[in-house]
Formats: structure tokens, C-alpha cells, sequence
């Protein structure tokens, strides 16, 4: 397990809780008394840690390298029943954004999302989880699909945003999450968005325009991330936290301001430390949001996701 900075004294006391756990295995001495207070120090600092989070620390967990990804939630979910599809039917199939079809239970879903490497060498071939036009052009092929076959979509978003390179902009990256955003709107199928890690910018809404849109507990949604906000107001990174505070990025901002429609609660300190729960919570919260929009007519699910775009941003002095 890696720590952030803020979770070095949960560190300290799990290294101690070790040590003391091994004194006892290995010598003839009752150790029992002294690890029971460890742990009881233990619970109380990770809960004093992780019931207090600034923005920022949330932001640092939403990139936390422990974090299940994209296709590990798809996994979970279709219990071996997922199957991916590729390409855009244009250019050439992205790495970076994922999407096929899958069950979960009885129910047939179309899965697209942004995927994370785990390491140098696959964070290379996703890209960092960057997505470029063809990504998005391949998200709306396989919507488009669902549509078709009345399928509803399930979007994961975890992004740092879209791949600003030049050969992105070339092939019409503005275009490509324009068109998106257009099509998610009128799709004639129920779309349940959750945001299960980084939600930045366009690269995000890019595939993030749902019916239902949910936010797992240590993540962030936000036109910008703390660092580039830093830097375009103070002309330096070191503002970041100052930045996060500022952004309402959080889950509780996001749902205070009415842009999303609930969190999904992690296990006590993120959705590393027991994957499983998190996959469990993220599944029921699925099924509910789906038993809620399934029975709408294509006239009203449209409408009713136009209404909710539209009414976003309205101020009532």
C-alpha cells in the first residue's frame, strides 16, 4: 500500500500494530494489552483523518495508485461477461477510452469510460487515461448502438481531461466532445454517469452528460484541476490547495450545488483500502438509478435530461 503524505501517522501506527503483532508470535511475551491500544489508536486517527478531508486531500485520493480503475469496476460489475469493443470507425481505436458491452445480473449495459495505466509502461498505452478524438468518436459509436438495441449506458469517468496534443487539436478534438455532448443529450436511452476518479474539464462531460450522474466520496468534477487554476491565477503550483477550496470540486460541493444527483459512500479511506464494498456500493447505486429511469418513454427520458442541463447555473437572487 502506498500513503499520501496526509496518511503518514496511519502509516506509523500500522507499522507499529506489525511489529508489535510479530513481538508476539515470536517471543514468549504478552503483547496482547499493548496492540489493542495500538489499534484502538489506529481506528481513532484514520477516523479523525479521513472525516475531516480538505479538498485537496480529496483530490490527491481520487489519484490515489491504489485506486481501481475503470475496467476494474467493469470486472467487478459483469462478473465475466464483459465484452470490449474497439475503434471509431475512422481513424483507429484509443486506448484511453474504453467501452463494451456487459451484464450485470439479468441486464445488458454498454460500459464506457476513461482507463488508467498501473504502471509507466500501461499508463503509456492509455495514454494517462487522455483521451483523443477517436476515443470520443468511439464512445459515440457505441452509444449509438445501445441506443439502437435499447441498451442503457453506463459512463465511468476518470480523466485528467482530454489529450491536449497538437495532433488531437488537428483531428478535431473540440469537435469530436461538442458532438458528444449534442448526442448524449437527445439519446434515446437511459444514461447513469458516476464519476469513480479525476472528473476534469470537457474531457470528462465529453461522455458525462447522463440522466443520473453520481460522484464517488474522494473524487472531484470540475472545469479545471487545482494545479492548472494555481497557475493561471498565481502564476505557480503552489496555490493548488488554495485552488481546490475554491473550485467546489467535491462530491458534497457538486450535490450542494444540485449538478449531481448523489455520492456513492467509499469504505473508510477510499476505495482502495476494501475494493469490493466499493465495487458493491457502485453496482447498487447502478441498478437503482436504472430501475428509476427505465420505465420512461424516449419522449420523456429526453426531455427530462434536457430539463436537467438547462436548469443547471439558474440564479435566483
Amino acid at each position: 500500500m502506498e500513503y499520501l503524505e496526509f496518511e503518514l501517522p496511519i502509516k506509523e501506527l500500522e507499522e507499529q500494530l506489525t511489529k508489535c503483532e510479530l513481538i508476539g508470535k515470536e517471543s514468549d511475551v504478552d503483547v496482547t494489552d499493548s496492540c489493542k491500544n495500538i489499534e484502538k489508536k489506529l481506528i481513532k486517527t484514520k477516523n479523525d483523518i479521513y472525516k475531516n478531508l480538505t479538498a485537496w486531500q480529496r483530490v490527491q485520493l481520487s489519484r490515489h495508485p491504489n485506486r481501481p480503475y475503470t475496467l476494474d469496476h467493469i470486472n467487478f460489475l459483469t462478473n465475466g461477461t464483459f465484452m470490449e469493443l474497439h475503434g471509431d470507425r475512422t481513424v483507429k481505436d484509443d486506448k484511453a477510452m474504453i467501452g463494451g458491452l456487459g451484464k450485470i445480473g439479468d441486464q445488458s449495459f454498454m460500459f464506457i469510460g476513461q482507463q488508467k495505466g498501473y504502471n509507466t509502461k500501461t499508463r503509456q498505452y492509455r495514454n494517462f487515461g487522455m483521451s483523443n478524438p477517436e476515443g470520443y468518436r468511439k464512445a459515440l459509436r457505441l452509444m449509438k448502438m445501445a441506443e439502437k438495441f435499447g441498451i442503457p449506458v453506463v459512463t465511468l469517468l476518470d480523466t485528467p481531461g482530454a489529450y491536449p496534443g497538437l495532433e488531437a487539436e488537428e483531428r478535431g478534438q473540440g469537435e469530436a466532445i461538442a458532438r458528444n455532448i449534442l448526442e448524449m443529450t437527445r439519446l434515446k436511452t437511459p444514461i447513469i454517469t458516476i464519476i469513480i476518479g479525476e472528473g476534469a474539464s470537457g474531457g470528462a462531460v465529453g461522455i458525462g452528460v447522463g440522466d443520473r450522474v453520481y460522484m464517488m466520496e474522494n473524487t472531484w468534477y470540475s472545469v479545471i484541476s487545482p494545479e492548472s487554476c494555481s497557475s493561471i491565477l498565481w502564476r505557480s503550483w503552489e496555490h493548488k490547495e488554495k485552488a481546490a477550496e475554491a473550485l467546489k470540486l467535491t462530491a458534497s460541493d457538486m450535490k450542494k450545488q444540485k449538478l449531481i444527483d448523489g455520492i456513492i459512500k467509499e469504505p473508510l479511506g477510499g476505495a482502495h483500502y476494501d475494493r469490493e464494498n466499493a465495487f458493491k456500493e457502485v453496482e447498487k447505486t447502478i441498478i437503482r438509478a436504472y430501475k428509476e429511469l427505465k420505465d420512461l418513454t424516449h419522449k420523456d427520458l429526453v426531455k427530462k435530461r434536457m430539463d436537467k442541463y438547462a436548469e443547471m447555473g439558474e440564479f435566483k437572487g
